[in-house]
Parts: C-alpha cells; structure tokens; sequence
C-alpha cells in the first residue's frame, strides 16, 4: 500500500500526521508529506483512516 499527498490540495490541517505520525509528516510550511515509500501493514488502517479525515481530500492511500 502507498500513500500520497496531493501538494496543491493540501491546506494543512495536520490531521493526517495527528492520525498516522508513522505515515505522514509535516513540512516547513506545515503541508503532510509522506514519511515511507510503502505504508507497513501495522499502520494500513491507520493510513486509511488519515486520508478519510482529510478535509480537502488531498491523500490518495491504494
């Protein structure tokens, strides 16, 4: 599994990173940023759930 982040649509909000810290992190700017390559199985659900939350749907997980 593989998880993105969409920079143009992304405002910040953090929810991912508050979600998934194991996925997802903050840049300079505080925009999510993708930590790994392939989500570990251990953290596909909470991956998931980081994208569910995200309010401009910019984290695409498949």
């Amino acid at each position: 599994m593989k998880a993105t982040v969409d920079p143009g649509r992304c405002q910040g909000h953090a929810r991912c990173w508050d979600i998934s810290p194991e996925v997802f992190d903050l840049d300079e700017e505080g925009h999510g940023t993708v930590l790994v390559a392939e989500v570990p199985a251990e953290h596909e659900e909470a991956a998931l759930r980081a994208a569910q939350n995200c309010p401009e749907r910019a984290i695409t997980v498949a």
